[in-house]
């Protein structure tokens, strides 16, 4: 019993580390986004921080452990996923969204995640799951909507929206990269994420380039990045190292469920951020991220149990 607890304890502690670690996330993008582009965001924040994933998988595993050993393709698709296409997708929504909508419509990715299955291989998600995505779904639309569907498609309602469906698809993209992962049997969770990390990191760069040439990104002035040097540090170190590898950490120590059950806190952090730099909430948005929270939540509780239960 001291051992389970002990392991529990320390799941809990390296969940309390990732949450840490992505709360502040959305909040502080959406503000970074007034001095950099989305498309240097995401350069930025895989660039360096597939640099640093690198270094620590050789001084853990040692060099050897950079070679795909014939897996380079399945690695490449699935970093262009996972990581060029959820960092250009949200990031660019976010140009035009807000924090509090990203943070919820991301979270979905539980039931996507379900849905997606059901589409590719006929594993029909259980009843009271898709109960459970039905009732965020509504929730995640209450947010969005601000509980008024009159007008939600004009004016700054429809650049919300619009926003909004570039960071669905975002979500969807990671759905892509965490559904297939498993072709990576044999690897270490660090391991597998530095090496899709790799191309997904790449694929920003040239995403990049493309929108800089195209006009429709600019290459950003050193003074501007020196402007929000600790934010880009919080991004490369925060965001993508300490707080991925601390929800692998937690997952082995409470399990992959428990981990994700724990995530559902995040939206709870980013509401609280923004009301306390001064955004105000309707009764309809407060109620709606409850209710995604809720149900997300309580899926995650019948998916632990039914596991328990086999």
């Amino acid at each position: 019993m001291a051992g389970s607890r002990a392991q529990i304890l320390k799941g809990l502690g390296w969940s309390a580390l990732s949450i840490a670690g992505w709360i502040p996330m959305y909040s502080l993008a959406k503000r970074v986004l007034e001095h950099i582009d989305a498309f240097t965001l995401g350069s930025v924040r895989y660039g360096l921080g597939a640099l640093v994933l690198a270094a620590l998988l050789i001084a853990a595993e040692g060099p050897r452990a950079l070679r795909y050993e014939g897996r380079v393709l399945p690695a490449a698709v699935l970093g262009l996923f996972g990581i060029t296409g959820f960092n250009a997708f949200v990031w660019g929504g976010l140009a035009y969204t807000t924090p509090e909508h990203a943070v919820l419509i991301v979270q979905m990715q539980s039931p996507l995640s379900a849905l997606f299955l059901w589409l590719l291989r006929g594993q029909r998600p259980a009843g009271f799951t898709l109960g459970c995505i039905a009732a965020a779904v509504a929730g995640v639309v209450l947010v969005v909507t601000r509980g008024e569907l009159a007008g939600v498609a004009s004016g700054a309602g429809g650049r919300a929206l619009f926003g909004d469906f570039l960071i669905l698809l975002g979500a969807l993209s990671w759905v892509v990269y965490a559904t297939f992962s498993s072709v990576f049997a044999g690897w270490s969770p660090l391991r597998m994420t530095v090496l899709t990390c790799v191309p997904g990191a790449a694929g920003l760069l040239i995403v990049n380039a493309a929108a800089v040439a195209l006009g429709a990104a600019a290459m950003p002035a050193p003074a501007a990045l020196l402007e929000i040097g600790w934010q880009i540090a919080y991004f490369v170190l925060g965001s993508v190292v300490v707080a991925m590898l601390a929800f692998n950490a937690a997952a082995r120590h409470i399990g992959p469920l428990n981990a994700l059950l724990m995530l559902n806190l995040t939206p709870v952090g980013v509401f609280a951020i923004e009301a306390a730099l001064g955004r105000s909430f309707s009764v309809a948005e407060l109620g709606g991220a409850l209710l995604v929270v809720a149900a997300l939540a309580a899926n995650n509780l019948y998916l632990r149990g039914s596991s328990t239960r086999r």
